[in-house]
């Protein structure tokens, strides 16, 4: 696997996380406190993180088809786009994960 694919996953995480907590926070703005601008502000957040998580979508089923994940695996790297602050941990945990078998060498047996 090539290192801009964790690469890639990676920026779509950070943005696609960003964009979930700010969400959370206009609808907390909008709905708890009746602040004024919170309406517009999380319906542009709002399409901005929707139309980022179907790009994310695409990067991490990219990334956990060429490193192999198992489905489990992957439904949740899928799903961390959801959650809010989510991304940031299973994108660590996944990067440390694939970093690592990256690292690894390689049997001799599977060289030849």
């Amino acid at each position: 696997m090539k290192k801009s694919v964790l690469t890639r996953y990676r920026v779509m995480a950070y943005v696609t996380g960003v964009l979930l907590v700010l969400l959370t926070l206009g609808v907390i703005a909008k709905y708890g406190f009746q602040l004024d601008g919170a309406a517009k502000f999380t319906t542009v957040i709002g399409i901005a993180h929707g139309w980022l998580y179907v790009l994310y979508l695409v990067v991490a089923f990219d990334l956990g088809s060429k490193a192999k994940l198992p489905v489990g695996r992957q439904l949740w790297v899928l799903l961390a786009g959801t959650i809010p602050t989510a991304a940031f941990f299973v994108e660590r945990r996944i990067s440390r994960e694939l970093e690592a078998k990256a690292a690894a060498p390689v049997p001799a047996a599977a060289e030849a």
